[in-house]
């Protein structure tokens, strides 16, 4: 019950929520102006400007949501103007539908961002193409709904000169709780109820969302001037907050250890069941600390991080003390676990008021990667070859479908949602628009329910009112986060909608779960039928990016044993590669999960894969990140020739994945290192680098089988 009473405290102070508040403000303000003053239709139009616009208005530099929003405008206008002349005539608008569709469709090549200003603009040409609109009349509308465009766009940069921090706050706060929730997962493996095949598999989901989430803050934080000069105490705090949070999630990825080992060798003295109790109140501290940045509140520690510390070790020793189990592995997760009150320690900075915190000096622009906007990408993905310009034609031919049924079948007033259904739904991956179909058709289900229980039971129009601006609000709330929630709220929202503009609800709600069903099964079959890509014919691409991604981390080790001092920029963009590299091998992995299975092969064995690549760079953070926290010295080549096999069965598996990696820019046999005695951590990092040698041999068994 507190958890659940939290979530929705969290919500209403997330970016989600802003963004709902501040579309739905845009959206409603003109069109309640018009009604006053007896220009609706003017009022509506103008509103339809702002919710296009609203689209674009993604989190981001505040450069970039300017840039897309005025694209977004400049492209509404000109479809605008085209459509009401392509109406005129079927095949004029048919010809519009599948050009423009397709155009726009196509702008997924330039990121997520242009993906939303070409679906605006399709928006735009769905929306008009049924309204009666004279000659005379053309430009006045196409005004109308720039007006609009530019009025939104006005209301967000406003805001945002207001408060700039806020976003960044959300974002980092968001991102911290969902490593915090990563942690959990991985707390979960020393609980001995835990099923380790399903933690990996939750372990490898949330990886994908935690990248997802540290991308979107690297792109907001260095690329936007304000923070990354950190002329403020606010923008260092935030820079150097979300660094030291970077440097802790590497803790928690270094963290791992054989966990059936661990099981089989200390299950019994109950040593792991104290472990996994202290992660879970790092768990919760964590948690916190996300919280609290993203409501831009204070903190107080929950509890005392030394005596945590003191009070694990005393009770691990007593417990392990009769035993002739291996306690130098529970004395590294104790260490471990310090190392995680450490970073946030140092994370808790951020609450403290006029600290000194050093400036980073690294180069930022490295982290993040810089889309090109020029029309020579465009021009060289117009080829079967590129998964974009399939969906790009997809879509085309699909809206192109649509239009021509809904015109033969002729049968309602609201025919356009076929199109919006279409449109929206198809994604280039088909397991994208599988699950979008079942979201739409369970959502608008739903949602439609909901809709007619508030029409049917409750007369008086001001409560209509009410329950419509508040499913406005939960509708571009869920916009960017949970589709299946929009549409529950969507759909109410149009059909409370309707009712103040003299429709029945009866026929619209019949209208609208026809257009949606027909518009799904119009989308699903497209997806499977034309040009579709099955992701198991792509996994190879993304296996070796990991493979080689995880070799280059592992060079990291080797340049550490050898003596080398590690160039910290080398070593931080190595590090992002392997998160980004496994984040995007798990997300294609789960795809594959979700399409027919027909489409799909060596399951088991690219299974087996994905999580014993995560188990291998888990290991390699541990040792580097150990190697890192002494002096540089020559390590025995006892270590070193450990570390060289496992390099050499990854570029073996590089090999048989179609690609070389670079050789090692020295050879064993020319190291002057002499024979040393192995140290207490020695033999430690031996079996670490044993085990990480035995990983590697098995990735290189199970690239041969797949390939």
């Amino acid at each position: 019950m507190q958890k659940g009473t939290k979530e929705i405290q969290y919500f209403f102070y997330s970016q989600a929520f802003a963004d709902g508040f501040r579309i739905t403000f845009a959206i409603l303000l003109p069109a309640l102006i018009g009604l006053y003053f007896q220009h609706f239709e003017t009022g509506l139009t103008i509103s339809l400007g702002a919710m296009v616009v609203s689209l674009t208005d993604a989190p981001g530099p505040i450069i970039h949501k300017k840039n897309g929003m005025l694209f977004t405008i400049a492209f509404a206008f000109i479809v605008a103007i085209i459509t009401p002349f392509a109406q005129s005539n079927f095949y004029t608008l048919g010809l519009e539908i599948a050009l423009v569709t397709f155009f726009f469709s196509m702008f997924t090549v330039y990121g997520n961002r242009a993906t939303a200003v070409g679906n605006a603009a399709i928006l735009v040409m769905i929306l008009t193409m049924d309204k009666p609109t004279g000659s005379y009349s053309v430009l006045p509308q196409a005004l109308l709904i720039t007006a609009g465009g530019l009025f939104y766009m006005g209301i967000s940069v406003l805001l945002y000169s207001i408060r700039p921090y806020r976003i960044a706050q959300r974002a980092l706060g968001d991102c911290i709780r969902e490593i915090a929730n990563y942690l959990s997962i991985r707390a979960d493996f020393y609980n001995l109820e835990t099923d380790l095949d399903t933690g990996y598999k939750k372990l490898l989901a949330q990886q994908v969302i935690v990248n997802e989430k540290q991308d979107a803050v690297r792109e907001l934080f260095f690329k936007t001037r304000q923070l990354v000069q950190e002329s403020t105490d606010e923008g260092r705090k935030l820079v150097f907050a979300f660094v030291e949070t970077l440097d802790l999630f590497e803790d928690i990825t270094a963290s791992y250890y054989d966990y059936a080992s661990l099981r089989n060798e200390f299950g019994s003295t109950g040593a792991l069941g104290i472990v996994y109790k202290s992660l879970m109140k790092i768990v919760f501290e964590l948690d916190q600390i996300g919280i609290a940045i993203q409501t831009n509140s204070s903190f107080q520690k929950s509890f005392d991080y030394d005596e945590e510390i003191k009070g694990l070790k005393s009770q691990v020793d007593s417990i392990t003390a009769n035993t002739n189990a291996n306690k130098l592995v529970l004395r590294k997760i104790i260490v471990n676990i310090r190392n995680l009150l450490t970073d946030m320690n140092n994370i808790e900075q951020y609450f403290e008021k006029n600290s000194s915190r050093k400036k980073n000096s690294l180069d930022h622009s490295h982290f993040v990667t810089h889309q090109s906007l020029g029309p020579v990408i465009f021009w060289n993905n117009l080829t079967l070859e590129s998964s974009v310009f399939r969906h790009a034609i997809r879509v085309g031919l699909a809206c192109s479908v649509g239009f021509i049924i809904v015109r033969l079948l002729s049968y309602g007033h609201h025919s356009y949602w076929v199109l919006l259904t279409i449109a929206f739904i198809l994604k280039p991956a088909f397991s994208l628009t599988k699950k979008r179909n079942i979201e739409r058709i369970i959502g608008t289900l739903a949602g439609g329910a909901l809709g007619v229980i508030v029409l049917v039971f409750i007369p008086d129009k001001t409560v209509h009112f009410v329950f419509m601006v508040t499913f406005m609000i939960g509708a571009y709330s869920f916009m960017r986060i949970n589709y299946l929630a929009m549409v529950i709220c969507i759909t109410p929202y149009v059909l409370i909608l309707f009712s103040f503009l003299g429709s029945g609800y009866k026929d619209v709600v019949k209208e609208r779960v026809f257009d949606t069903i027909l518009g799904c099964a119009i989308a699903f079959l497209a997806s499977y039928i034309l040009f579709p890509r099955w992701e198991s014919h792509q996994l190879k691409s993304f296996m070796l990016g990991m493979v080689k991604a995880n070799a280059l981390y592992l060079q990291k080790v080797l340049d550490t044993l050898c003596g080398y001092k590690v160039d910290m920029l080398e070593y931080k963009l190595a590090r992002k590669d392997v998160y980004l590299n496994s984040a995007n091998l798990s997300a294609a992995f789960q795809r594959m999960l979700s399409e027919p299975k027909s489409k799909q092969s060596s399951q088991p064995q690219l299974h087996q894969f994905v999580v014993l690549n995560h188990i291998l760079f888990s290991n390699i953070a541990t040792v580097v990140t150990t190697l890192l926290s002494k002096e540089v010295r020559t390590h025995p080549v006892e270590l070193i020739q450990l570390a060289k096999k496992a390099h050499s069965n990854l570029k073996e598996s590089s090999r048989t994945l179609g690609d070389e990696i670079i050789s090692l820019p020295y050879q064993i046999q020319e190291m002057q290192s002499p024979q040393m005695d192995l140290t207490t951590d020695d033999l430690l990092m031996k079996e670490q680098l044993n085990f990480i040698y035995t990983v590697s041999n098995d990735i290189e068994e199970i690239t041969r089988a797949v390939d």
